[in-house]
């Protein structure tokens, strides 16, 4: 067996022509070198992060060193006092992607899987939205948190996103939940659950990868977002480190070497988080709006009819009332004829010889 495996291994090798190796080859070569240019400018910032002042705008560059000074990363964390301004961007980032989580698949939800009169007319207006420039809506906002008293507080970054979630994190949530078969919730809603208990049960639980990305997208803007926490915070005691990064910046010198080791530090957490939750990250944005595609999801769909047709079929015997197995038959005597085709006498004596 494991010489006709070897052989037909080496026969399926050999079929494989010159030009699909080199074209393999060549696509291979090509997501290097487009991977090392992106790569560049990290490569730059953590190599900066380690000169000295004099070296950093030495030309030609010297990715190299020398000599490596670590001491830039313990000086810049002491002069912006890091650890407050990372609790304070721990804290808002994560009240964030929650709240964008939650929201964007609630109303998502409500798009993909109820029926309502003039849902896809709301749904054609909430992506009209996405259109509109956000730097429009700035001043608008500032005056009604001013009114409502939010300046100089972290409501202005993590309220507004538990009225929605945003249509862009809607409108991904929405096309992942019509790649659900709708027998699912049609089964559960035979048992008698209801529409909050599939939201949370069924879709929820099939939706990790969506919601996923859906979570790493919201992290990484509030993380990095800097225009937010400019116009609404003033104290120093509720900066971010997008702001906190801001303090290296003067208007007679900068500090490029230790704004560089901030940088680094600041952009470690979002790496970790994507390397930990790549798999989920991808997966959710390739089966994003498979829907219309038959062979993409014909798999996935028999085996959820399958799935839910079982469902129906055991809920309906447990929930069928029993009832007592009636005797068709009188119970049989000792010396009672046996049936015989072809013969009716009742004794064993008086059939034919």
């Amino acid at each position: 067996m494991a010489q006709m495996s070897l052989r037909g291994s080496l026969a399926w090798v050999q079929r494989r022509s010159w030009r699909w190796y080199a074209g393999r080859g060549t696509l291979y070569i090509l997501l290097i070198l487009m991977s090392l240019v992106f790569t560049i400018p990290f490569i730059w910032l953590v190599s900066s992060s380690l000169k000295p002042p004099a070296q950093i705008w030495v030309y030609p560059p010297q990715w190299i060193p020398n000599p490596v000074r670590l001491e830039n990363y313990p000086e810049a964390l002491s002069k912006i006092n890091f650890l407050q301004l990372a609790a304070n961007t721990i804290f808002v980032s994560c009240a964030f992607t929650f709240g964008v989580v939650s929201a964007s698949s609630f109303c998502a939800y409500g798009f993909a899987k109820l029926r309502f009169p003039g849902r896809d007319l709301i749904f054609m207006v909430l992506l009209s939205t996405t259109m509109l420039p956000g730097i429009v809506l700035m001043i608008p906002q500032f005056i009604m948190f001013k009114y409502l008293g939010w300046i100089d507080t972290f409501n202005p970054l993590i309220v507004p996103v538990y009225f929605g979630g945003g249509a862009f994190n809607i409108f991904l949530l929405r096309q992942f939940f019509l790649t659900i078969p709708e027998e699912l919730s049609d089964a559960a809603r035979i048992d008698g659950c209801s529409e909050f208990g599939i939201y949370g049960r069924i879709i929820l639980p099939l939706a990790k990868p969506a919601l996923a990305a859906v979570g790493i997208f919201a992290f990484l803007f509030s993380w990095n977002d800097f225009m937010g926490p400019l116009i609404y915070i003033n104290s120093e005691a509720k900066k971010t480190i997008a702001l906190g990064l801001g303090g290296f910046i003067n208007v007679y010198k900068t500090e490029w070497h230790w704004l560089m080791a901030a940088s680094v530090v600041m952009t470690l957490p979002t790496i970790l988080l994507f390397f930990v939750a790549q798999r989920y990250f991808i997966q959710g944005i390739v089966l994003t709006g498979m829907k219309g595609d038959p062979q993409a999801c014909a798999g996935s769909k028999a085996a959820a009819r399958s799935r839910s047709a079982a469902a129906m079929a055991l809920s309906a015997s447990v929930s069928a009332p029993t009832r007592p197995i009636r005797r068709t038959t009188a119970p049989r005597r000792e010396g009672a004829a046996h049936s015989v085709p072809g013969h009716t006498r009742a004794h064993p004596e008086s059939w034919p010889g």
